[in-house]
């Protein structure tokens, strides 16, 4: 991404540890990105957000309450453009799922380097989500595991997906970008945005955001590692 675009992206950092919080902020600014605001509490981040007006805010789970999730859920719920890329210390499974059911659009653990954060924060801004390599096909398979219902899914009245834009889906829920998913399946760029923008309107959604917490939340497409997956014949 250019540096002219980069400018745009406006990026709220909260994190209680002020030198992890103030080396986060510097790795962003000197890479182009725009530090609009710092919190180091739930409280503080609260009464900074409705004038910083981030795009992105990069927030660490372990604040003073209200904790990450929490803050996830109430920025999410005053501007539901945001997008939210928790930066922690803890991989666990159940602070992944409580992030994404909050709103999250991305997680990264702590032990992520300077180039994979300024890469998921351009990523989130732009739509994608991201998770640190391994958590996605956890949280898929939670989703699958908590979302199973006793119902016939063809009479619960939701509109039917195609194999190949449920095939998308599952990629672009385990983080992939268009590009990415595109090289994987052997299909240009334009014809992968064209299955988002159909599963889109099915669904009723709006954004890319959306559609992957209901794939997440109903389980919809299905867990387990796509690095073997291969394209369809």
């Amino acid at each position: 991404m250019s540096p002219g675009l980069d400018e745009e992206i406006r990026v709220m950092v909260v994190d209680d540890h002020p030198m992890w919080r103030d080396g986060v902020a510097r790795d962003l600014e000197e890479a182009g990105l725009r530090v609009v605001a710092t919190a180091g509490t739930g409280p503080e981040a609260l009464a900074r957000f409705p004038a910083a007006r981030p795009q992105v805010v990069v927030l660490d789970l372990q604040i003073p309450e209200p904790n990450g999730v929490a803050l996830t859920a109430a920025v999410v719920q005053q501007d539901p453009a945001v997008r939210v890329l928790v930066l922690s210390a803890s991989g666990e499974q159940q602070d992944v799922l409580d992030a994404v059911k909050a709103g999250a659009t991305g997680y990264l653990v702590k032990s992520a380097s300077r180039a994979e954060l300024l890469d998921a924060v351009r990523r989130v801004a732009a739509g994608d989500t991201v998770f640190t390599p391994g958590l996605a096909g956890l949280v898929l398979g939670e989703f699958r595991r908590m979302s199973a219902a006793p119902e016939d899914p063809e009479d619960d009245g939701r509109p039917r997906l195609t194999e190949r834009e449920t095939e998308v889906l599952r990629l672009v829920a385990k983080g992939l970008s268009y590009k990415d998913i595109a090289e994987r399946l052997v299909l240009s760029h334009r014809t992968v945005q064209n299955h988002v923008q159909n599963t889109l309107r099915k669904l009723q959604m709006h954004n890319r955001v959306q559609l992957v917490r209901w794939a997440l939340e109903t389980g919809a497409v299905e867990p387990g590692s796509d690095d073997s997956d291969g394209p369809d014949a």
